[in-house]
């Protein structure tokens, strides 16, 4: 049993990129889904299909939620699943942390909250050097 991954994030984000990580991985080693917000979305009803689709993506071993702005919509409706024990939320997906909570999937929620964290921090990286060349 391993932990479920749910990205709720503005228009097709999440979506987009799961569906990008699946291509690289060949298919998807953990439970996972994308839930697409967009700006017409009522949020009681986001909350209700958090709920359901965290009751369907969770077999027991927890659920980690990954939003793209903390402080919007896609973070806030989380709150739909504060009653629920095994869940972690963090907010500022990107690919780099997708990828490595998917290579990761047999560690335990809290270690794989641990290892998305790093993964996103990690892949931020700035790939040019600054020239000191004047004028």
């Amino acid at each position: 049993m391993s932990v479920a991954v749910l990205l709720i994030t503005h228009n097709r984000i999440g979506a987009e990129l799961l569906e990008t990580a699946i291509r690289m991985f060949g298919r998807c080693p953990l439970a996972a889904r994308a839930i697409d917000v967009h700006e017409q979305d009522d949020p009681d009803q986001l909350r209700l299909q958090i709920r359901q689709c965290a009751e369907h993506l969770d077999e027991g071993a927890g659920l980690l939620v990954l939003t793209d702005l903390y402080g919007s919509t896609p973070a806030n409706v989380t709150d739909a699943l504060r009653q629920r024990r095994q869940v972690r939320v963090l907010s500022g997906v990107n690919l780099p942390m997708l990828v490595r909570v998917l290579n990761y999937g047999d560690l335990e929620l809290s270690a794989l909250a641990d290892k998305a964290l790093s993964g996103g921090r990690d892949g931020v990286l700035g790939c040019t050097q600054e020239t000191n060349d004047g004028p």
